[in-house]
């Protein structure tokens, strides 16, 4: 595919979205930068510090990550980023506020049109009987206002605009904003790449995307297996209407869905490819095992489980990452990270079925990051 193909996709599925003005994109790019200072400049420089001189201090070198945190917490280098860190997520969320607040009346008309023009591609299924407990249901991810469950007008999308309006500003903060802007489903493109890699002979009929979120990246894999039925589930009702309206609006046909990856209403074995990005550190670890145990459940054999989240394990990070990690669950919205983080998901997937010969848990990356990637092949 070529960049005149790639540009006429982002023109429409600019159709529906989150759409800044001149003004909002200006501040939009501010908030970034100084996130991305923050994250790369200032805390590269902590760790330098930390290695340079804190350490060198002590009386005796850390050996934990709680040891690194007494030796760091009072430190006014720490005390910065800490503030800096914290204050430039309030930014964040201020900023989509006012492109949501300008643009929400008119999104979730939209929303509606496609929804009752009897003309859908894909389709659209919401549920009463879904509840999330907590403490998945009382945490603001991200401290995004509200978390992502607030619908404050009828058939609300406000959490999913909002939330779509991040995704750019993280990338220029972890440094990947070099040069020309990926594509909108660029995520659901790597980990199809992946895919291909892990079970190169696969071409799936049926593909499930667990935690979808607002969509935008399961739209890669109808692309990518254009004969294949596409499915796509998130247990926030905002998303799953934003992902349905987004789809509709770009010609692609998925199916969507409120439903808990931990307990679907699938048959066994519905689907050849099962995926996720980005998604289990942001849940219980209950939750973890139960969304694993499901995944095997709802795996055909000869498919593929292939997940994708943080590469933030303790063994790969030095014990200052793991004192900046840490910080971002007491403070930042991430309270799931470490537990995630500290699970040995190659086990986990075993333990919830697969051969530890087709299991696995290796690390992939794209451009300069690096993610986890794990689960397991069935046997045919």
């Amino acid at each position: 595919m070529g960049r005149h193909d790639v540009m006429t996709r982002e023109a429409r599925e600019a159709a529906f979205g989150f759409a800044p003005n001149h003004d909002e994109a200006a501040r939009l790019g501010f908030v970034g930068a100084l996130k991305k200072f923050v994250n790369l400049d200032l805390e590269n420089r902590l760790c330098a510090l930390f290695d340079e001189a804190i350490v060198p201090a002590a009386d005796a070198p850390p050996q934990t990550r709680e040891d690194a945190e007494a030796l760091v917490e009072g430190h006014p280098l720490y005390r910065l980023w800490g503030t800096l860190t914290f204050h430039s997520q309030n930014l964040l969320w201020d900023a989509v506020q006012v492109t949501t607040d300008r643009t929400i009346d008119a999104a979730v008309e939209q929303y509606r049109a496609i929804r009752d023009s009897g003309e859908s591609l894909g389709s659209i299924a919401l549920s009463d009987e879904l509840l999330v407990k907590p403490p998945v249901a009382t945490t603001e991810i991200h401290r995004q206002p509200g978390g992502y469950w607030r619908e404050r007008r009828a058939d609300d999308l406000e959490p999913a605009l909002n939330y779509s309006g991040t995704v750019e500003l993280y990338r220029i903060a972890k440094g990947m904003a070099a040069g020309e802007r990926p594509a909108p489903d660029s995520f659901g493109r790597f980990v199809s790449a992946v895919a291909r890699r892990y079970a190169p002979d696969l071409e799936p009929e049926a593909v499930l995307d667990m935690g979808c979120g607002t969509g935008e990246q399961t739209l890669a894999y109808k692309r990518e297996w254009p004969e294949a039925e596409v499915h796509g589930i998130d247990v926030a009702r905002p998303f799953v209407r934003f992902a349905h309206a987004h789809a509709e609006s770009a010609g692609v046909p998925v199916h969507f869905a409120e439903m808990d990856a931990g307990a679907t209403h699938y048959p066994d074995e519905s689907f050849d490819l099962i995926v996720s990005i980005i998604m289990f550190h942001e849940t219980s670890k209950a939750q973890v095992r139960d969304i694993m145990r499901e995944s095997w459940r709802l795996l055909r054999p000869g498919g593929l489980v292939c997940h994708l989240d943080v590469p933030y394990q303790p063994h790969r990070v030095p014990l200052i990452k793991q004192v900046t990690n840490h910080w971002q669950v007491r403070h930042n919205g991430e309270p799931f990270w470490s537990g995630f983080a500290g699970l040995d998901m190659k086990a986990e997937a075993i333990a919830a079925g697969f051969d530890p010969d087709h299991a696995f848990a290796t690390y992939e990356s794209v451009g300069p990051a690096a993610y986890h990637f794990f689960g397991g092949r069935k046997p045919a």
